[in-house]
């Protein structure tokens, strides 16, 4: 079986979104790239999350065509292999219908820097346009739309969010709903004080360095 470790990790997150509460279902998605082999797995279209085995993930080529797989790859597979191809850093990315950044996606508003957190995105969580769900247009409206950044909102949509691995990219939706949680929560009592510009330019480089680095062992 092609790309067993990622597969495992297809399942292993999808549960997790599901878990967290970052969907219902069978939507949003998943993939992992494998340089090794420069092949992706990603999971099925619509299959709910709880029946997905490691033999249901497709794993495609860079075109997206099916190199072994029974089910068709998600609807999404072309903004997957976008961002792929935009990106050389990226090895995972995650699709969620997370609530509060879904509300935030639905309102059309870029997500601030109402809370350091938003860190995990870059300076703010950006908005892509509306494009019509597993169209060419989404896929180059999400490229355009994250840039640099780590997480982008699709408006009337949701989140899509990307790492260097898929603990990372999971980490990033988790963190950016909490966010958005927050943004939300403060819109409805007042109007939020962002965190200034200077400040989120001294917390991104703190965040180079925040959780556990390897570090060598002493000669």
């Amino acid at each position: 079986m092609e790309l067993e470790q990622e597969r495992n990790l297809i399942v292993k997150y999808g549960l997790k979104m599901i878990s967290s509460g970052l969907t219902t279902g069978s939507g949003g998605n998943l993939s992992c790239l494998c340089r090794e082999h420069d092949l992706i797995a990603i999971g099925p279209s619509g299959v709910d999350y709880a029946d997905v085995s490691a033999e249901d993930v497709v794993i495609v080529n860079r075109s997206g065509a099916v190199v072994e797989g029974a089910l068709k790859p998600s609807s999404e597979l072309s903004f997957h292999l976008a961002l792929y191809n935009a990106r050389p850093e990226v090895n995972a990315v995650v699709h969620t219908h997370s609530v509060y950044a879904t509300t935030m996606a639905c309102l059309q508003r870029e997500i601030p820097a109402v809370h350091y957190l938003v860190a995990f995105a870059g300076k703010k969580v950006p908005l892509a346009p509306y494009a019509t769900f597993g169209t060419p247009e989404l896929a180059s409206s999400v490229v355009s739309g994250i840039g640099n950044a780590n997480a982008v909102l699709l408006a009337n949509h949701g989140l899509v969010t990307v790492g260097g691995d898929m603990g990372h990219a999971f980490n990033v939706a988790e963190e950016i709903e909490l966010v958005a949680r927050i943004y939300y929560q403060c819109c409805n009592v007042g109007q939020p004080v962002l965190v200034p510009d200077a400040e989120m330019d001294r917390v991104l480089e703190k965040f180079k360095t925040y959780g556990q680095q390897i570090i060598p062992p002493p000669k």
